[in-house]
């Protein structure tokens, strides 16, 4: 069924409107800058659309393309969108940095550690050297508090 030249025109006008409404940031509630939203915008079928007058359809995808090449995004969530992925890609970058710095500094400790046990080495007379896992002994020394048996009434060593 063919469709009047009149009637055809309205239509036409009534997608470009909703065209220029969306791109001018008008956008209804629950909407998007988007086909589906300037198909309901402008009273037609999305079918309808995308059969009778796919030259609009195209022309409102680049004028969406363009608005978003040129930094503008019609869609406040198109906007939003871009700025939380620049704002991950700069976190991303912060991470990279924060782990190779502790990537850098993991390898200057075992550096550090193993030119200590080095040092160690050279320094410890090789008699004075402990086993591995044993403490060193600590030296007792003889105060009112060590008593003998290490009971706090025993009288002191050598006191009647």
């Amino acid at each position: 069924m063919r469709v009047p030249d009149a009637q055809r025109r309205e239509v036409e006008q009534r997608i470009r409107a909703a065209a220029a409404a969306l791109l001018a940031d008008s956008i209804p509630p629950g909407g998007h800058c988007d086909i589906t939203t300037l198909a309901r915008q402008a009273g037609v079928s999305r079918a309808t659309l995308y059969r009778s007058y796919p030259h609009l359809k195209q022309q409102f995808e680049q004028q969406i393309a363009q608005a978003a090449a040129g930094g503008q995004h019609p869609d406040p969530r198109d906007a939003q969108i871009a700025a939380l992925k620049a704002r991950n890609d700069r976190l991303q970058q912060r991470l990279d940095a924060a782990q190779s710095a502790t990537t850098e500094l993991l390898e200057f400790q075992q550096l550090a550690l193993s030119r200590l046990a080095a040092q160690h080495q050279e320094i410890v007379p090789p008699g004075r050297r402990q086993r591995p896992g044993l403490r060193p002994r600590q030296p007792r020394h003889q105060t009112p508090l060590n008593r003998t048996r290490g009971h706090p009434r025993a009288p002191l060593k050598g006191n009647p």
